[in-house]
């Protein structure tokens, strides 16, 4: 398909907040902590999961790729961001919206499908723990692994080119602080249905597929839980499913509110907020999430410190 678009050869102007000059300091000084902290903790997460032999296990193995997506999905675009809200500058190179627009795609569906692994994997450990070893063995969590940056990557290729080539006539503002699909969708000057109906058919596949088979695995879990009789039992059952159903109504429940919102300016405005929640604020929260909760990444944790000294 033919670039007839002026942002091919000078790229696009990130609108974000540039409405708003004196938000946008605080959102730089806010962005930059959170961002600072995302980058430290899951780095930590994924060193962690590395040195210590006792995180070895398919859960941690899961967690360490959970913490990689979450610094790559903050760093395609936090960055760029952090530049246009410190300067009167807003633009960003053609090359650069690709690249965004391929990662958010890619890492996003990746992050999608991961989730589910990791509510299988939860399901075996509750469920099946006798024999959760024999279920979870090594190859079938690389597998699934393989599966989920797959599926992903298939999501950004097919995706990608389709929405970058569309015509735009000229336009180069894209009201977002990202290359953001919807966004860019929206600038098209031709009909973009069959568009946004593959688009449609992806979130189904990616989005939605994923959700009920987490839905699905943490049902037989709380049926598991309710059948044992100790109360112990049932807070160990808890505790060991808790960090991850936080981080899946993380994830989840700012993108599914986020894309039943209205197109109103209003809305739009939410959009933003919630796509900075999900991109930034969800990849600094997962760390804390499992940290706080998980006596074997404390312990680690300790065990890496006290070498240290």
């Amino acid at each position: 398909m033919e670039r007839s678009n002026d942002s091919s050869e000078y790229g696009f102007i990130l609108v974000g907040f540039s409405d708003r000059p004196k938000l946008e300091m605080v959102l730089f000084t806010v962005n930059f902590i959170l961002y600072s902290v995302a980058v430290l903790g899951n780095s930590t997460i994924i060193l962690l999961c590395i040195l210590d032999s006792r995180l070895h296990t398919p859960m941690y193995f899961f967690l360490a790729n959970l913490s990689f997506l979450d610094l790559c999905f903050s760093t395609s675009c936090i960055p760029q961001m952090l530049v246009n809200l410190w300067g009167p500058e807003k633009t960003i190179s053609y090359a650069g919206c690709v690249v965004q627009l391929f990662s958010f795609l890619s890492i996003g569906g990746i992050e999608c499908i991961l989730l589910a692994v990791m509510a299988y994997d939860r399901y075996a450990a509750v469920c099946k723990p006798l024999h959760y070893m024999v279920i979870m063995y090594p190859q079938l969590c690389l597998r699934l692994v393989v599966v989920a940056w797959g599926s992903g990557l298939v999501n950004a290729i097919v995706m990608s080119p389709l929405t970058m080539t569309l015509s735009r006539c000229g336009r180069r503002q894209v009201n977002h602080f990202l290359c953001e699909m919807p966004a860019l969708i929206k600038m098209a000057c031709v009909d973009a249905r069959a568009v946004e109906m593959l688009a449609f058919t992806f979130a189904i596949l990616i989005v939605l597929l994923p959700l009920t088979l987490i839905l699905i695995s943490y049902g037989y879990i709380a049926a598991a839980v309710l059948r044992i009789k100790s109360a112990a039992g049932r807070r160990k059952a808890f505790n060991t499913c808790s960090s991850h159903l936080t981080v899946v109504f993380l994830f989840y429940g700012s993108i599914i509110y986020m894309y039943m919102q209205p197109g109103n300016s209003s809305s739009q405005d939410q959009g933003k907020f919630l796509t900075l929640f999900y991109n930034l604020v969800t990849p600094m929260l997962n760390p804390l999430i499992y940290t706080l909760r998980n006596k074997e990444v404390k312990g680690a944790l300790k065990k890496v410190l006290w070498r240290q000294q």
